[in-house]
């Protein structure tokens, strides 16, 4: 039987204060997202430690679903009722979770969006592949856009435009990590190339295990690389809807994934062999290119709406 605070005591120490617990969520998120930036040094100081408190969160359910070598379904069930405990009046043991308890009182959110992140690491534990691009996007909706609209509630944001934009961001960044980790995800017997698209271009699964490099592969590659460009790019047009505060991060997470995928690109799609990365020097030209482009003139009001 599976024992939470037997996996992480230290998140379950009684001498937690909620500091502590922010303080937590802020070493989880600092450690663990390379992509791009989880924090700017430009968002407000006031918002920092609820949008770590919602990546660490977010990676500590993903390391239930990924990290544990038995139990993981039955951990992730025992972390949904613990969760739950925020929404129906109880006190969480969990450090993380007691951060989120304030987050989530402090911004009115609803429990939907952190229980669907537990549900998207359900589906990771019951199905090791996709059929159709519709299914995957259906994963995407519980594994990444949650995120997306958790921040923006955070900031006071949750209108149906603005909350679409970001599920193309979302959807984009977490199309991007499965095609920079095509090779470590088989590994893990999880294949997130549509099985409509490999039949396609003609690439079988049995290539994919081979990991046969060829024209098929670089093609089926071209096609997945441009649909998550592609809503990279329109989830852009979040930026100047929101408020100055937070533009700079909005437009680095979708630019940080557009630089990996130009990285795929560059190295003729072999993400069999090889895994683009961000190294620290581009995520720093990243951050001071985006620097120069404020202050942003024109844009809308910046009072949510």
């Amino acid at each position: 039987m599976v024992e939470l605070e037997n996996l992480n005591p230290e998140l379950y120490r009684e001498d937690l204060t909620l500091e502590d617990a922010y303080e937590v969520c802020r070493d989880i998120s600092v450690g663990h997202y390379e992509n791009f930036t989880v924090v700017s040094r430009l968002m407000p100081a006031e918002k920092r430690k609820y949008i770590y408190a919602l990546y660490a969160y977010s990676r500590y359910t993903d390391d239930l679903g990924d990290e544990l070598e038995e139990g993981n379904l039955e951990a992730l069930d025992l972390w949904e009722e613990e969760l739950m405990k925020i929404f129906r009046g109880g006190e969480p043991k969990n450090g993380i979770l007691r951060a989120l308890r304030d987050t989530v009182r402090s911004h009115s959110l609803t429990a939907d969006p952190f229980r669907k992140l537990i549900e998207a690491n359900r589906m990771d534990q019951l199905n090791k592949s996709y059929e159709t691009y519709e299914d995957l996007l259906e994963y995407c909706d519980h594994s990444a856009n949650p995120v997306g609209r958790v921040f923006l509630g955070i900031f006071g944001y949750n209108d149906s435009r603005r909350n679409d934009l970001s599920d193309k961001t979302c959807t984009g960044l977490q199309l991007t990590n499965f095609w920079q980790d095509v090779d470590r995800d088989e590994k893990m017997g999880r294949v997130y190339l549509p099985e409509e698209d490999m039949e396609r271009f003609g690439y079988s699964r049995e290539m994919l295990e081979e990991r046969v490099y060829n024209e098929k592969f670089v093609e089926l590659m071209k096609f997945e690389v441009s649909r998550a460009r592609d809503l990279l790019e329109e989830g852009l047009e979040l930026v100047p809807l929101v408020n100055s505060g937070i533009r700079m991060d909005v437009r680095l997470f979708n630019q940080g994934g557009l630089r990996i995928l130009d990285k795929i690109e560059e190295e003729g799609y072999d993400v069999l062999h090889k895994r683009p990365t961000l190294s620290g020097l581009e995520k720093a030209w990243l951050f001071f290119s985006n620097l120069l482009k404020r202050p942003l003139r024109g844009f809308v009001d910046e009072k949510p709406a």
